[in-house]
């Protein structure tokens, strides 16, 4: 039986859980999330031609929808990518049926994977583990898959793969490739032909060049370039582009090509048909892995991309005995090459800074053909990677082995994911070269950077004075939860920070927008879906929210860590923004000694570690704090009351203390502050309520008061708001579409009430 969409919602926390300890409700859930997340990368690869994913990923993706799937057949959907071949055929095509379905492939990855295969067949056939069989290895063309038909020797339609039922018709398209045949001598009167269209890396390399001059699209990859110049809705320009193919296999007959897989190729190539020189025929898995192992070591000079090995039974008749599965043959099997290297020049490590203000390192490269791409520039992590060792134990990577300007280094390529740097040889390092020194300030605007306990990465603290922060800390700052302003969005301000008259760069800017259009003669009318009624009732909401709760301010600097709840508590223990900024100008001598602790704590980890001792931290944080000039009384006691702020701990505080210390940042602020009118204070906790000490979820939509309202007037009364449910929450509100936090309240035996009881509770 299954489990109805209604009762359940997908959940990205299901994702972490193995497929063995997922329970019923929560398989459900995770195969609906599989469903879409493979659908969505099927449109973007077979329809767009612009994978958003790596075949790896994808394959891992399948994998675990198949094992939860075995777990509990019943839960199989109509829509799971275990019954799905491709996708749907775009429109602007016509629509072509397949008189036999193009089936896909089943995947291995490694040496057992394809013996497994081996094994599964002669158990299907009922043979000996020493009986011959007869194998056919063909390299895998990473291209777009076709099919041909001819009737009575002509070709007269063309179509791609689509969903494995239905593709599309590219008949016009596929006229104009060369290596494809218009016209067959000796052919039965009936004959599909299938295969891959593809383009070599020097077509490929010629084809940008080409269109880069012309300001034109440039193709991430072949295959891209491939696929989309097939698919064209224009021939003529399908006509100017370098595509190639290879013949793999045919569709319907009206007569056997030959009794062997490998006799049938022949065959076409002797109709005129291009057949892969690399096809072997193999006595078992011994020689099937020979060959794989080969073609991975010359894959990077045959001129066209390969994927793997297809590995199938050479027989005919023993594959139709064989038979189909659903959406693969029982009698074939695609082994996949693992993720391709390539070893290169480290020309330069630079910093680029994120939108988060995170500092992250990129490996400038001498350019390398990885896996069909040219890679220049590949990911190193994070500053402890670079050093040779993790960031979350300390404990070597790479033998300990840094990474220096001037190495010779190795480039690890996964499809289409991010290149990265995962090995150095050390024997050709240059003379001279010296370790890197990650920056412990922000290349883009020379704020301090810092490094949070526990987090691999440096960032800067310089918020909103970041150019590289800017954007989305202004979208973040009108967001609803902190200033909320009617007509100004996301999309505003986007449109707004660039805009030559009215830019939008700091808060403040927000506040003299009025002004600012009244000396620029009224210029945000008409421009940004702006008319004359909707600047000036712009302007009004602006200037309501010159009086703002102070809660609602600190949460809009967007400092990190402080979410809604922690700038709810820092109002409520300091009242009011004078109270709370003297506190953080206090506390900053004791934060700069809270960092250098944190950082003597990691370098203590580093060297213990690689000394293969216990790292002794106590220690070396006291020393840190005790050295002079240490911390003075009142830095000490301003950093421990904001320590002692309810649900804070060092993480929170030196994020509060750091960022608004900055001077470039403080500036931005207080200038935020001067255009504000009055800054309210939150309401106080009752001193008595019937949810006084308990933690609360909410779940579901309330349909007579907002979320937000909801948490504040529970936590006005004394109640702490959680976001998940544990054993340690008192009470589910769940409203209507309730989904796997009420499944968890049951299943913890945690009481749920609708919200009409929550009303009638929080009256009382």
């Amino acid at each position: 039986m299954s489990i109805p969409d209604s009762e359940f919602s997908p959940s990205a926390d299901d994702a972490e859980v193995a497929p063995e300890a997922l329970d019923r409700i929560a398989a459900a859930r995770e195969l609906a999330r599989l469903a879409a997340l493979t659908a969505r990368a099927d449109a973007a690869y077979y329809t767009r031609d612009d994978p958003e994913m790596s075949d790896a990923d994808y394959d891992a993706l399948k994998a675990r929808n198949l094992a939860i799937e075995q777990r509990f057949p019943e839960l199989r959907r109509a829509d799971s990518p275990s019954g799905r071949v491709g996708a749907a055929p775009a429109s602007g095509f016509g629509e072509v049926r397949h008189a036999l379905p193009m089936l896909s492939l089943a995947n291995a990855f490694t040496e057992t994977d394809i013996r497994d295969f081996d094994a599964s067949i002669r158990r299907a056939l009922g043979w000996a583990a020493d009986a011959p069989l007869g194998l056919l290895a063909e390299p895998k063309i990473d291209g777009l898959s076709l099919s041909l038909r001819y009737e009575g020797g002509r070709l007269v339609r063309a179509a791609t793969r689509g969903d494995g039922a239905t593709g599309e018709d590219v008949t016009a398209n596929a006229r104009t490739i060369a290596e494809i045949p218009q016209v067959l001598t000796g052919a039965p009167d009936l004959l599909e032909v299938r295969g891959e269209v593809y383009m070599r890396h020097d077509d490929f390399a010629e084809l940008n060049a080409r269109a880069e001059a012309a300001g034109s699209h440039v193709f991430a990859n072949p295959r891209n370039a491939a696929a989309g110049s097939l698919r064209q809705l224009d021939p003529a320009v399908t006509a100017t582009r370098p595509l190639r193919f290879f013949t793999w296999g045919w569709g319907a007959t009206s007569e056997p090509l030959s009794a062997t897989q490998s006799g049938a190729l022949e065959r076409l190539g002797g109709l005129g048909f291009p057949v892969n020189p690399h096809i072997t025929r193999c006595k078992g898995p011994d020689d099937i892995l020979a060959v794989w192992h080969r073609l991975g070591t010359i894959r990077a000079r045959l001129g066209y991309d390969i994927d793997g090995v297809v590995c199938k039974v050479d027989e005919i008749a023993l594959q139709d005995r064989l038979g189909l599965r659903a959406t693969t043959p029982r009698w074939a099997v695609a082994l996949k090459f693992a993720a391709e290297t390539a070893w290169t020049r480290l020309l330069a490590i630079d910093i680029q800074v994120g939108r988060t203000g995170a500092l992250s390192p990129v490996a400038r490269l001498a350019p390398v053909t990885v896996g069909g791409v040219v890679v220049s520039n590949a990911t190193l992590h994070n500053a402890d990677y670079i050093a040779g060792r993790s960031a979350a134990t300390g404990e070597p990577v790479r033998g300990g082995r840094d990474i220096r300007v001037g190495d010779l280094v190795r480039v690890h390529r996964a499809g289409d994911v991010i290149p990265k740097i995962d090995d150095v040889d050390l024997a050709q390092r240059p003379a001279g070269a010296v370790p890197f020194v990650f920056p412990d300030h922000c290349p883009e605007c020379g704020a301090e950077a810092i490094r949070e306990p526990g987090d691999a990465t440096w960032r800067c603290t310089n918020g909103l004075a970041c150019p590289a922060q800017q954007i989305e800390r202004l979208k973040h700052f009108v967001s609803r939860a902190a200033f909320d302003i009617e007509g100004l969005g996301p999309r505003q301000i986007a449109a707004l920070y660039d805009d030559p008259d009215l830019p939008i760069r700091t808060p403040a800017d927000i506040f003299r927008l009025r002004e600012r259009d009244s000396r620029n003669l009224g210029k945000l009318k008409n421009r940004y879906g702006y008319g004359e009624a909707s600047a000036a009732k712009l302007f009004d909401a602006i200037d309501a929210r010159r009086v703002i709760g102070l809660e609602r301010l600190i949460f809009a600097l967007g400092i990190r860590h402080i979410g809604e709840v922690a700038a709810r508590d820092l109002a409520r223990h300091f009242g009011t923004w004078a109270r709370l900024i003297a506190a953080v100008d206090r506390a900053h001598p004791a934060a700069e000694r809270q960092l250098a602790a944190d950082a003597a704590e990691r370098d203590e980890r580093a060297s213990a570690a690689a000394e293969g001792r216990r790292a002794r931290l106590a220690p070396v944080r006291d020393a840190v704090w005790a050295a002079a000039p240490p911390p003075d009384a009142a830095a000490r006691a301003a950093w421990d009351e904001i320590l002692a702020v309810e649900g804070f701990g060092a993480v929170m505080a030196l994020s509060l203390v750091i960022t608004l210390s900055q001077p470039e940042e403080r500036a931005i602020v207080d200038d935020l502050v001067a255009c504000l009118d009055e800054i309210t204070p939150p309401p106080a906790r009752a001193s008595a309520s019937a949810i006084k000490g308990l933690t609360l979820v909410f779940t579901g939509t309330l349909e007579h008061m907002k979320r937000d309202a909801a948490r504040a007037r529970a936590e006005e009364l004394g109640a702490h708001v959680a976001d998940s449910v544990s054993r340690r929450t008192d009470l589910v509100i769940a409203g209507p579409g309730a989904g796997s936090k009420a499944a968890a309240a049951a299943r913890l035996g945690v009481r749920v009430i609708d919200e009409g009881e929550w009303l009638r509770l929080i009256a009382t």
